[in-house]
């Protein structure tokens, strides 16, 4: 059975999103990957434009992405939550108690993954590269 993974960012909109198609690219058959975001300003709606662009410039597509919220259901569903940065990390503490906290981490381990919203281009392309590393660099085990 593959181990179950739910990567979150504040919108579901850029990274969670991408984070999603590089874990799924890199852990294959042993991985079952989700996305969600905090907030539901983006719910159903496709992920940034720049976000789609910088990952087709890294062999991926992410055309088909549609933004979901977190759920409980969703936190329950996983054995591994990913928190693209520290801020994502404490909303998800808070909200969703104690109980979950064991499946709880940072993306990367001790570092954040810059939101690039309201950045140019290459800040979009320098964050999908990151995030695309750290499927190789990835403290928590998932992949090996």
């Amino acid at each position: 059975m593959p181990t179950k993974v739910l990567t979150v960012c504040l919108g579901n909109y850029c990274r969670s999103p991408f984070a999603q198609l590089a874990l799924s690219r890199r852990g294959g058959p042993r991985l079952a990957v989700r996305s969600a975001g905090l907030i539901s300003k983006w719910q159903d709606k496709p992920a940034h434009p720049s976000m789609v662009e910088a990952a087709r410039r890294l062999g991926f597509d992410l055309s088909a992405h549609r933004g979901r919220h977190i759920t409980l259901e969703m936190l329950g569903w996983a054995d591994t939550v990913l928190a693209m940065d520290a801020s994502v990390l404490a909303t998800l503490r808070a909200v969703f108690g104690p109980q979950h906290d064991s499946k709880l981490c940072l993306y990367l381990d001790g570092r954040d993954v810059p939101d690039p919203i309201g950045e140019d281009d290459a800040a979009f392309f320098d964050c999908a590269v990151m995030i695309e590393a750290g499927t190789a660099l990835h403290g928590g085990g998932l992949i090996t």
